[in-house]
């Protein structure tokens, strides 16, 4: 610092900085994937964990989730990673998550859930997927007593609720990564 006759005169060199920022910056990038990666581990853990609570038919639903990276929502700088469950090993995890009506009788077999046909419907092609409902009526047999509502278990909008976790194993990722800068 020097001094003028009624100032004072101040001088600093920023050279350095620049290519301080330019490391932190291309660290922060490179750091981006592996932080997904941790926040996306952290919601995987919470629907297996969610999934373990709900009583177990055949255990495909447990082995059906998974998380995977998704290169075409991710970029320079950026990463996102999808957790959800294969719905052909799985088909059922969406009554499951959501909750749906048990109209018809249904028993489990060795290959899963089937729903019972009426006797005179034995041998019969089932009623396809979006046929009326009065069409499904006359098919299978109806439960005694009428409908009934089975709720939902919400495994995967459940762990959510580890929102806060995520964002500390990403921001604890992210830290590392900057912390080598220097």
């Amino acid at each position: 610092m020097a001094r003028g006759a009624n100032s004072l005169i101040a001088s600093v060199d920023l050279s350095g900085i620049e290519s301080l920022f330019d490391d932190i910056g291309d660290a922060a990038e490179e750091a981006a994937r592996p932080a997904a990666q941790a926040a996306a581990q952290v919601f995987y853990d919470a629907a297996k964990a969610n999934v373990a609570k709900i009583k177990k038919v055949s255990g495909n639903l447990d082995k059906a989730l998974y998380q995977a990276f998704s290169p075409e929502n991710s970029g320079q700088g950026f990463a996102q990673y999808h957790i959800s469950w294969n719905a052909t090993t799985a088909p059922h995890g969406h009554l499951l998550e959501h909750g749906h009506w048990q109209r018809y009788q249904v028993v489990m077999t060795r290959k899963g859930w089937v729903t019972l046909a009426r006797p005179e419907n034995a041998g019969k092609r089932k009623p396809r997927r979006r046929a009326s409902q009065a069409e499904k009526d006359a098919f299978y047999m109806p439960r005694p007593g009428g409908p009934v509502y089975i709720p939902g278990k919400a495994f995967m909008r459940g762990a959510l609720r580890a929102e806060p976790a995520a964002v500390l194993a990403s921001a604890d990722v992210l830290w590392q990564a900057l912390e080598k800068v220097k």
